[in-house]
């Protein structure tokens, strides 16, 4: 089966609207992105981000598992399959968007938000050390279950080589700065906070915060991340 792509492609120099700082661009990266446990790819969060991120000259393919289409179809809402089993249908995404890439010239990252970030970071290391990717993106990390810090899901994190960035919230319960703090996560990881976010980015009001401007931080700090590594090839 082939895979549920939803492709923006990035916005070029000269466009009104692109934020890109490197021009001319020669050679286009592109981002695969994978979605949480219950938002779909075409959810108000991944429609702002996305915009963001091609804004600054990024190609975006959102990609879908095959359980969330199921549901867009009218299929049952059950609860998404054990993480290990996504990992098939993560490979064959990313051997398609790496053929897109390809097409660019360009350099290839993975990533997702919460489940999706999880679930792209156990394949990171072996994808990256195929030189199939150059990096990987993670978006509000389910570091444990929500009240179960104890539980956590950072061992493979701890010795990643994969260049690397997580954008968390900084009030999200699946992981907090205090708490990632003595995780004793890879140096290879760069971590940046959004003010005052939860699992979604989005900020209290009385923080003085926007949701438009944390997705738009996130947006900077995701981009930034894959510039920086385009650079240094």
């Amino acid at each position: 089966m082939d895979p549920s792509f939803l492709t923006t492609p990035a916005r070029r120099s000269g466009d009104p609207l692109s934020q890109a700082t490197p021009p001319p661009l020669t050679r286009t990266p592109h981002l695969l992105l994978a979605h949480g446990a219950s938002q779909p790819v075409t959810s108000a969060f991944f429609e702002n981000l996305t915009s963001q991120i091609t804004a600054r000259g990024i190609t975006v393919h959102r990609f879908e598992f095959g359980y969330m289409a199921q549901r867009r179809s009218g299929g049952s809402k059950r609860p998404p399959p054990r993480i290990d089993t996504l990992l098939p249908e993560l490979d064959s995404a990313v051997h398609a968007a790496r053929k897109l890439a390809d097409v660019d010239g360009g350099l290839l990252f993975v990533g997702g938000k919460s489940m999706g970030g999880r679930a792209s970071s156990l394949v990171a290391d072996r994808l990256f050390e195929a030189g199939t990717i150059s990096g990987w993106v993670g978006i509000s990390y389910p570091f444990h279950p929500v009240g179960k810090p104890d539980n956590l899901r950072t061992g493979h994190l701890i010795g990643l080589n994969c260049p690397a960035v997580i954008v968390q919230g900084q009030r999200d319960p699946f992981g907090t700065p205090p708490e990632v703090a003595n995780y004793g996560l890879s140096t290879r990881i760069a971590l940046s906070w959004i003010q005052d976010g939860d699992h979604d980015l989005k900020p209290r009001k009385r923080s003085g915060a926007t949701w438009d401007g944390n997705l738009e931080a996130a947006g900077a700090a995701v981009s930034d991340f894959i510039w920086s590594n385009v650079r240094q090839t």
